[in-house]
């Protein structure tokens, strides 16, 4: 396996792991913006109904447990991505992650001790570069801190979790060696970085104050890049960084400085003091909403109208859709996305300028709408509409909306008929399988699974599945037992095939096909 195969095969998996704590933001988002908003003082005094006392404290209940979820974010990650990478035994590699996140930060919180350096205890330890993680005052590494403890366990795990020792010490052996293994690593992990973090920190604020320097430009570079690495599935290792360390931007939040644009959104979402979201959002989130709402949906269209054939057309109509209520609703995008890239890169390429534009244009009219995970309609209702247009500006961009909807719709049909690429419906009638719904297939119940085994080049070809949001994805011995009309038969959307490392689009219902296929590998194998 070549080196850019090997990248390529880290970065899909590290992306697949990653959105596993990502995952529960959602969770804090909800809990918070809701308690935020049913407890706004504007809004309770426009709703009496809500100031009753029960019902406030419940506001507070969840907004205590939502900034319970959103401190712990950190630990969430070590045990997300140890977890989410290990081969087996998962939960020996959760909890050696623990082990290691608590270990790590207490060395660090002993070497500055010893030297001197620990934060005064009557003052702001972040003033330091220090926080208190879990009651350690110890370096603010933050998320990072998490990522490479989950790291380093999910490396340590999948080499020594069937370790073999002496038979006098064989008790220690096997899935009991990796918390041991660990505890050790961690120790020189918060040694190496009580030197080496101070720069690395010094390193990403220099750099977030180069790109908030970059206005506009660096919205659409930011959006443009976002976007073009949806395909690959790169995406989340690309953003995690402006979500959670100063590359986002650092604002003051209650009395303490917080840094990347998501963290300062979680953080001014349990804020009652908040009178207008973080700024960044506009340059680095509220684009999103113009494009998954809006754009996409207004894509789908024209790529229904472009279709000269009324008897295709109405056969392509529940594909299109589909995708356009589940980009609409949701803010699942993928249908969409592999409908133009695999009918024109140019399409697809055109729609990430799009993309980009629309950071573009939400910087330029300061459209502050945060979110956890998707940008569909459930969201903006939560974390526009329900924090009210002071915060966000959601009117300026449902009124922006209206006229970029016929920008997309004409355009893209102009394109696709101009150049008669060959979107659903317009192409060869063996192509027509990307207008089923993804994740229906066209293979009778009961073959469905056995089909997408075929597909992977037989089940001895699959050497690791698991999911994401929307793809199945799959590590094989042979790349070039890769089936594509197979797998296209089973309903998916599209396929990206990177030597052995293989993801096959299928929509939001990808981890119901990956439980059933796991079900039907087990009750074969027996």
């Amino acid at each position: 396996m070549g080196i850019k195969e090997k990248a390529f095969n880290l970065g899909q998996k590290l992306g697949k792991a990653i959105l596993l704590p990502i995952a529960i933001l959602p969770v804090a988002g909800l809990l918070l913006g809701v308690s935020a908003a049913l407890s706004n003082p504007v809004i309770v005094k426009t709703y009496p109904a809500l100031n009753h006392v029960a019902m406030q404290a419940v506001f507070k209940i969840m907004n205590a447990a939502g900034n319970g979820v959103f401190s712990a974010l950190p630990l969430i990650f070590a045990v997300g991505i140890a977890v989410g990478l290990a081969k087996a035994d998962k939960g020996t590699a959760g909890l050696a992650s623990v082990i290691g996140y608590l270990i790590m930060n207490c060395t660090i919180n002993a070497l500055l001790t010893i030297t001197g350096t620990i934060a005064p205890k009557d003052m702001d330890p972040k003033l330091f570069g220090q926080g208190n993680i879990l009651g350690t005052v110890t370096l603010q590494t933050g998320i990072f801190g998490g990522i490479i403890i989950g790291l380093m366990v999910a490396y340590l795990h999948n080499r020594y979790y069937q370790k073999k020792l002496p038979t006098y010490l064989a008790f220690f052996g096997g899935s009991r060696f990796v918390p041991i293994v660990t505890a050790v690593a961690a120790l020189f992990a918060g040694a190496a970085l009580f030197f080496i973090w101070p720069f690395f920190g010094a390193l990403f604020a220099s750099a977030g104050i180069l790109v908030n320097k970059t206005g506009l430009l660096g919205a659409f570079i930011y959006g443009f890049i976002l976007r073009l690495l949806l395909p690959l599935g790169l995406h989340h290792v690309f953003y995690l960084p402006f979500w959670t360390t100063a590359l986002g931007g650092t604002l003051e939040v209650g009395g303490k400085n917080v840094e990347g644009f998501q963290a300062v959104f979680l953080a001014q979402l349990g804020d009652p003091n908040t009178a207008k979201f973080f700024g960044n959002l506009a340059k680095f989130n509220s684009g999103r909403y113009l494009h998954i709402m809006i754009g996409l949906p207004a894509v789908c269209l024209a790529m229904y109208r472009a279709i000269p054939d009324k008897k295709r057309r109405i056969a392509t109509m529940g594909f299109l859709l589909s995708a356009a209520l589940t980009s609409f609703i949701t803010g699942v995008t993928e249908p969409i996305d592999f409908a133009l890239l695999f009918a024109s890169p140019v399409l697809y390429l055109v729609s990430c300028v799009y993309f980009a534009l629309c950071f573009v244009i939400t910087t330029v009219a300061d459209i502050t709408i945060g979110s956890t995970f998707s940008a569909g309609v459930i969201e903006f209702l939560l974390f526009g509409v329900m924090q009210g247009n002071a915060k966000t500006g959601y009117l300026y961009l449902l009124l922006i909306g209206i006229p970029l909807f016929f920008v997309y719709y004409f355009s893209f049909k102009f394109m696709i008929q101009k150049f008669n690429y060959k979107t659903p419906g317009r192409g060869d009638e063996a192509d027509d399988v990307m207008m089923d719904e993804p994740g229906s297939g066209k293979v009778t119940d009961g073959k469905k699974e056995q089909a997408i085994i075929d597909g992977l080049g037989g089940l001895e070809n699959i050497v690791d599945l698991d999911n994401c949001a929307t793809r199945l994805r799959v590590t094989v011995k042979d790349g070039t037992k890769i089936s594509e009309p197979r797998l296209k038969g089973t309903g998916a959307v599209g396929i990206i095939s990177k030597g052995n490392s293989i993801q096959v689009v299928y929509g939001p219902t990808v981890n119901i096909i990956k439980n059933d296929l796991e079900a039907y590998i087990k009750s074969i194998e027996i």
